[in-house]
Order: structure tokens, then sequence, then C-alpha cells
């Protein structure tokens, strides 16, 4: 928790550094990163992306990681959409054939974990080209969307409710409750912790470690696809070579900045929502002052970097190491 607070007081800094540095920079002493149009973006948007982290935390914690994610989330916005448009069916059998899709490639990067004994990194490192070529194929590398239709749907991406909270920072608020219920009030949930601290002793105190492994890779893939779906649903022109591409970084870096270790074992659900919102402000500040848009990667990079030292540097106070 000492890690969110302290993300939270970095959050509120980079703000006031923001509006202080617009204030000296604009004559008229405008503020632009507070108008109400920009504030509901950085909502969205915070909505969109958290989703990712949080369904990335649920690895992280077990020692893992999902370099698949941007992969899965064009593969699944792509099938969404050629299901419903190109081919008129149904959204009750399109929305649940796209989470199950999401699910079988949970249980398959699980299960070569698992099974096969192969390295989370590897693993999904493969899926990552993986299902970008199968996106691309089934695509022959044309754009998708959905058009004027389904305004429902789309409005999961980009409705606001009472014509103010984006819909997508809703569903990030509701999920991040049931994740956090999972990981903190149920013994399945904070088994994940066993597992990632020690799998052996885990193993030993009778935990199944491997179908825990594979549930965490499941419950990624899918809470991946929720994120895939708002975000198709918000952008509706779908590129197969670029949509969802980089993803997976802002996900790892939201939970990392988050507090989840990448050795596994910590991890609060409150810290990835609060990375995921320092990574979305991040952005927006590069947009607002001006700053060119080639550093945009390197100011997310040093972030993560950031982050990653940080937790270094808790993690041997903590333990008492020099």
């Amino acid at each position: 928790m000492r890690k969110a607070l302290g993300l939270a007081g970095l959050l509120l800094c980079l703000v006031a550094v923001t509006c202080a540095w617009e204030c000296l920079r604009n004559e008229q002493g405008q503020i632009n990163f507070l108008t109400v149009q920009n504030l509901r973006n950085l909502l969205t948007f915070v909505g969109l992306f958290g989703v990712l982290s949080v369904g990335q935390a649920l690895v992280i914690i077990t020692g893992g990681i999902d370099l698949s994610v941007g992969s899965v989330v064009a593969l699944v916005g792509m099938v969404t959409a050629i299901g419903l448009r190109n081919h008129g069916l149904s959204p009750l059998v399109v929305l649940p054939g796209s989470l199950a899709m999401a699910a079988l490639i949970g249980t398959w990067h699980g299960l070569l974990i698992t099974k096969a004994r192969i390295q989370p990194f590897v693993v999904t490192l493969c899926g990552l080209f993986f299902y970008r070529g199968i996106t691309r194929l089934i695509t022959q590398d044309t754009t998708q969307g959905f058009g004027t239709e389904f305004p429902r749907l789309r409005g999961l991406g980009n409705g606001y409710l009472a014509d103010l909270i984006p819909v997508p920072f809703i569903i990030l608020l509701i999920l991040s409750a049931v994740v956090a219920a999972y990981l903190h009030f149920m013994a399945q949930g904070r088994h994940l912790f066993a597992l990632g601290a020690n799998e052996e002793a885990a193993r030993f105190s009778g935990i199944r470690t491997d179908r825990l492994k594979i549930l965490a890779y499941v419950l990624c893939s899918v809470i991946t696809a929720v994120g895939g779906l708002m975000m198709a649903f918000k952008v509706n022109s779908l590129g197969p070579t670029d949509f969802g591409s980089f993803y997976e970084l802002y996900a790892i870096a939201g939970a990392v900045l988050g507090g989840c270790s990448l050795r596994g074992g910590s991890g609060n659900v409150l810290g990835v929502i609060i990375g995921a919102t320092l990574i979305v402000v991040l952005k927006n500040v590069v947009n607002i002052l001006q700053i060119p848009s080639q550093l945009e990667y390197v100011v997310i990079g040093g972030a993560i970097l950031l982050g990653v030292f940080a937790d270094e540097v808790f993690t041997r106070r903590t333990h008492g190491v020099q």
C-alpha cells in the first residue's frame, strides 16, 4: 500500500508540474490539461489501458509475464468486427465467442508453461507473433470496423454515464473491484501470491501450482479480451498491422509501476490502476507540452525503468539486503 501511496504522490506532482508549466507558457494562463474534454479523454484511456494492466498483473503476481497482450487485442477486435459486420452474426454469439477464444489462448499458454516447462517469456513472445500473423491472415491486411452500426456496443468504448464519466472507466472500476476481492479475500487469490513468492514452498503446502498458473493466464487473456473489445469499439477502424501494437508495453508498465514485482508474489489492484493512470497521463503530457512524439516511448520506457529500480530498492531495504 505504501507503494501505491507513493505512486499517487508522484502522479499528483506530475499533474501539478504540468499545470504550472502550462501557466508559464500560456500568456492567458489557460490550462488545457484541466479542461473537461481532456479529463474525460484521460479517464477513457485510463479505463482502456487499466483493464489490460489488471489482467497483466495477475500473471506477474505468479512470477510470469504475458507479451502477447497487444496481438490478442488485435485478434479479438478483428474477429468481433468480422463476425458482427461482415457475417451479420448476433452480438450474443460473437462477444461470448471472442471471450471463449481468449480463454483458449490463455489455456494454451498455461499448458505450455506448466506441462512443457517452457518459460512464460518465450511462450507469450511466440504468441505475440503468432496471433498477429493470424490476424493479418484472416483479414488479408484489410482494415476492419463497425461503421455506424451497433451504437450501443460502441458505447462500451466511447460512451459516457450522465454525459460525464466514461463507460470504460466504470468498467475498469467494476472489474478492479472483482479482481481485488478475488486476490485479497479468496483463498485461491491468496494462493497466487504464495505461488509467485515461492513456487516450491507453495507446492509443498498443497497448492496445485500448475492449475493455478493456467488459471492466471486464462484470466489474463479473458480480461485482455474485454479491454480489446472496448478498444475496438472506441477506435472503430482496426488496422491488422498496427491495432494493439505495443499494448503489452502499456499493460506491463501499468502493472510494474503499480507495485507488481517482476519476481512475483506482490502487487495490488489499486496500485495497478494508479500505475496505468500515470502511463496515460505521461502520454497526455507529451502532447500537451508539445514534446516531440518520437520521445513518447522514451518517456514510457524511462517510467518502467524507474518503477523497476524503485521496486529493487524497496525490496532490498525491506529484506535488509545491501
